[in-house]
């Protein structure tokens, strides 16, 4: 369950109160997310919003990834209250709903009637003023008899249905990963993308460590990796050794995969943007030649800037990965492809209300274009490490076995063999290893190992 974030707000004059800054961006953000199937992430961390003060920013991030976990459990509560099916309002005047609604339930020192007060104002910002008696209407019901946003320990895990309701998931996803993984699992990767998401980060250089304490920044030891470390307190954006390089901010499953790839002295990353990846597989071959490719431009120039220190050995190409323009071979391949991204939920929480059954058959038909471009570039005894950060078969397994049914110059290694090496040389420090795998593939599951739901293959040409 999301723990309840504390703010303190000064005595309002409701009558002449302007909507805060908070507020508004989060309401801009959410209107962007549903409009233009943008990501929250990226726009709370977009230029137009770097002028909120260090309070408002961490207001409107509670806010926004707030009201899109907790989504389905807003709309069932305002449709008890509304006059008016759900269906029929406004976005403007939905989001204004749910961002009230979201403050009723989570955030106990935010006084209820300048949440009210302020969604009402920003329908008349977003020119519905037709609208704010109806909003203040609704939220008055809302305010009077809240509903409680306690779950029951046993009801959590009694069904599917239960565990989608009462933690706020579609349906159809829950019943998947309840066939696919247990009901109980099911329950941990619910919990899990309710919560807000641990800060990881990968430190680059020696000093790193020591020089982030000295600004302030509380550390404590990785979950899964030895050069890993988890942020307790601070803003490790705001220091010297993040402006600087000496550490990243990467989950710690995506260092995993990284660290699958080993050693080469050739090595493509066929889908780089943004970059976290390529970084860490060019510090673990710091002689070899990389070649990273991203479909598009804009991503391709951000990648370029975080690469820039090692641009001497890292050449940036912006390609289709479906149609790998190399001429050469290589002997370490990284195709880690766009998914679905449903092992990102606690960080990307709209990817759930905006996922549909029918994305995960189209889905994997770019995957395995891009695998079977990918295979064509391995070099004889070289590896391929097939990634996602999904945790639907279709993107993962299913894949695979159709690359390997396709190829039979290419063999399936057992994970787990690679794990136990990292696990020797001190770099995987998570004691369960078998955990770490499902068959011969890397899993990982949210709730149950402390990071994103990743899935890694390892494929190598004879």
């Amino acid at each position: 369950m999301s723990s309840v974030v504390t703010f303190f707000f000064p005595a309002y004059n409701l009558e002449a109160m302007p909507v805060s800054p908070a507020r508004a961006a989060a309401f801009d953000i959410l209107l962007r997310v549903e409009r233009e199937s943008s990501y929250a992430s990226d726009l709370l961390h977009s230029f137009a919003h770097k002028r909120l003060s260090t309070p408002d920013h961490a207001l409107a991030t509670e806010l926004v990834m707030g009201v899109l976990r907790w989504r389905s459990r807003l709309d069932a509560d305002i449709a008890t209250a509304s006059s008016q099916p759900l269906s029929k309002l406004d976005t403007e005047i939905l989001i204004a709903l749910r961002l009230a609604l979201y403050q009723f339930l989570w955030l106990d020192r935010v006084p209820q009637r300048a949440a009210l007060h302020e969604s009402v104002e920003l329908v008349k910002r977003a020119r519905k003023r037709s609208a704010a008696a109806f909003v203040n209407a609704v939220l008055r019901k809302l305010s009077a008899a809240p509903q409680s946003r306690e779950i029951s320990a046993e009801d959590e895990i009694s069904s599917p249905e239960v565990l989608a309701h009462t933690l706020a998931h579609p349906l159809w996803l829950v019943e998947r990963w309840a066939h696919e993984y247990g009901l109980s699992a099911a329950h941990q990767i619910c919990k899990h993308n309710q919560s807000v998401p641990t800060t990881a980060i990968r430190l680059r250089a020696p000093t790193a460590e020591q020089q982030l304490h000295q600004e302030g920044v509380t550390l404590t030891p990785g979950g899964l990796l030895a050069s890993a470390r988890r942020v307790q307190a601070g803003d490790i954006t705001k220091t010297q050794a993040f402006r600087t390089g000496q550490i990243v901010i990467q989950d710690e499953a995506s260092q995993l995969v990284a660290a699958l790839v080993g050693h080469g002295s050739h090595i493509l990353d066929c889908c780089a943007a943004p970059g976290g990846k390529t970084l860490a597989i060019a510090d673990r071959n710091p002689e070899a030649a990389i070649t990273a490719v991203e479909l598009h431009s804009h991503r391709a120039r951000l990648l370029q800037k975080l690469l820039h220190p090692h641009a001497s050995r890292i050449q940036i190409v912006t390609a289709d990965a479906q149609h790998l323009p190399v001429s050469r071979q290589f002997d370490r391949v990284l195709a880690d492809v766009p998914c679905s991204g449903t092992g990102t939920l606690s960080r990307n929480p709209e990817i759930k209300w905006r996922l549909t059954v029918d994305d995960l058959a189209e889905l994997p038909l770019r995957q395995i274009a891009i695998l079977r471009s990918s295979l064509a570039q391995v070099a004889p005894g070289g590896r391929l490490i097939y990634s996602t950060c999904s945790l639907e078969k279709e993107e993962n397994e299913n894949v695979v076995e159709q690359a390997l049914s396709e190829n039979d110059s290419f063999r399936l290694l057992d994970c787990r063999s690679a794990l136990d090496r990292l696990k020797t040389t001190g770099e995987l420090t998570w004691p369960d290893t078998a955990s770490l795998t499902r068959g011969p593939y890397l899993r990982t599951i949210p709730g149950i190992h402390p990071c994103d739901g990743f899935f890694a293959a390892i494929l190598e040409k004879s």
